[in-house]
């Protein structure tokens, strides 16, 4: 249930695909059984094509791979989870239109450090 720029990752490579990457990474953990999940799947391979280059998409089925969804408690699904640096940086749970997907992705592709503030010396 991948498009050509989506991966599928497992319990045993989430680490390496998704915490470990210099990317921000979008996660769909999903279920063959799970109608919004289906319905969500082609939104999810056109935001891969879209912004490949600048986020990594990743797919995870939640019935073979159980460990990390529980390690993230995924307790609906579809759910998407946003990961930069590692970290979880938003999340996504239901079938949602496009535009909410890309919000989030406007977020964590264009957050950027906030500049240290200038002090200027005291004057006397």
């Amino acid at each position: 249930m991948a498009g050509q720029a989506v991966i599928e990752v497992n319990d045993a490579t989430f680490d390496k695909e998704v915490l470990q990457s210099d990317q921000p990474v979008l996660v769909d953990f999903w279920a063959a059984w799970c109608g919004p999940c289906k319905a969500l799947g082609p939104t999810v391979d056109e935001v891969a094509t879209q912004y490949n280059g600048k986020l990594k998409v990743a797919k995870m089925d939640v019935d073979r791979n159980p460990s990390t969804p529980g390690r993230y408690g995924i307790r609906g699904i579809p759910a998407l989870l946003f990961f930069k640096g590692g970290k979880v940086a938003d999340q996504i749970v239901g079938y949602v239109p496009k535009d909410v997907i890309e919000k989030s992705i406007g977020r964590i592709i264009d957050a950027e450090p906030a500049p240290v503030p200038q002090v200027a010396p005291a004057t006397k």
